[in-house]
């Protein structure tokens, strides 16, 4: 290939323009599916630690005595 014929197909490839927002929405509409699949996962897993108080009460029975208070001053 030449550098004219280099040319003329690049500049006739350029020439056709099209909606660039059209053919990129597919995109946007991907990644709302993929964060409202992701909310999804984050809003199911809510107050998942009281649905097992008596567990949790057992377990801070056991381990009162595990927890120093003293000297951290938070």
């Amino acid at each position: 290939m030449t550098l004219a014929t280099i040319i003329a197909l690049a500049a006739e490839e350029t020439e056709h323009h099209g909606n660039v927002a059209l053919e990129t929405v597919g995109y946007g509409i991907v990644a709302m599916v993929v964060f409202a699949g992701l909310a999804l996962v984050t809003l199911s897993h809510r107050n998942v630690a009281n649905r097992h108080s008596r567990k949790a009460d057992a377990y801070a029975k056991a381990h009162a005595n595990d927890v120093q208070r003293a000297g951290h001053g938070h």
